[in-house]
């Protein structure tokens, strides 16, 4: 059986164990993983936040709408696809519509994106690509396919009585290839788009 002083020896060794690697792994370690991040990765420790002409106006890991108050697509901008997070791209709700494909809501819903990209894009259904209609598994991504922004060229040229292969060329300048030249698909960061497209001289 221990003694009294053998035992608040013990406690106060606990103690200072605890107190030292509070201070190491919560304090030191934390600063230091922040500093390194600030000096090597400045960018994405930030947020990887994407400027505008008034400062920051989103990040380029977070997709945002691009519509006006009722929720209605603006015709001048490319449009990002939709989301199920939240009310749109809302990064405290992030997640995907977990309907199934055989869902009525979900059906609905495709039905209903489809008839107005074919009324504002001017194409086919056969023409529209899966994510100009369906909601990615986290709701927040800021990419489309290729195909998805390509459709839209003509919509947004006439908008904004641009010349279509001005707008297309800019389409194609934005393309994102591959991950490490297999994985996914090329895809277009929409926010990055719609900044070039704003700044494009000529505009009506």
């Amino acid at each position: 059986m221990s003694s009294p002083r053998s035992s608040a020896r013990q406690y106060g060794v606990a103690l200072r164990a605890m107190l030292v690697f509070t201070v190491i792994l919560g304090v030191a370690y934390p600063l230091a993983i922040m500093a390194f991040g600030q000096v090597a990765l400045p960018n994405q420790a930030n947020g990887s936040l994407i400027q505008g002409g008034s400062g920051a106006v989103g990040s380029s890991l977070i997709g945002q709408s691009f519509t006006d108050a009722q929720g209605a697509a603006l015709p001048e901008w490319f449009q990002s696809r939709p989301s199920a997070a939240g009310d749109g791209y809302d990064a405290a709700a992030s997640g995907g519509s977990n309907l199934g494909p055989e869902n009525a809501d979900l059906i609905a819903a495709i039905a209903d994106r489809t008839s107005a990209i074919e009324g504002s894009d001017g194409v086919t259904a056969a023409q529209i690509p899966a994510d100009a209609l369906t909601a990615s598994a986290s709701g927040l991504d800021p990419q489309i396919s290729a195909e998805y922004a390509r459709i839209q060229v003509n919509r947004v040229s006439a908008a904004r009585g641009l010349p279509v292969a001005t707008v297309s060329a800019l389409v194609e300048s934005r393309i994102q290839g591959r991950d490490l030249g297999f994985l996914g698909e090329p895809t277009v960061n929409v926010l990055q788009l719609n900044l070039a497209l704003a700044a494009l001289p000529g505009q009506g």
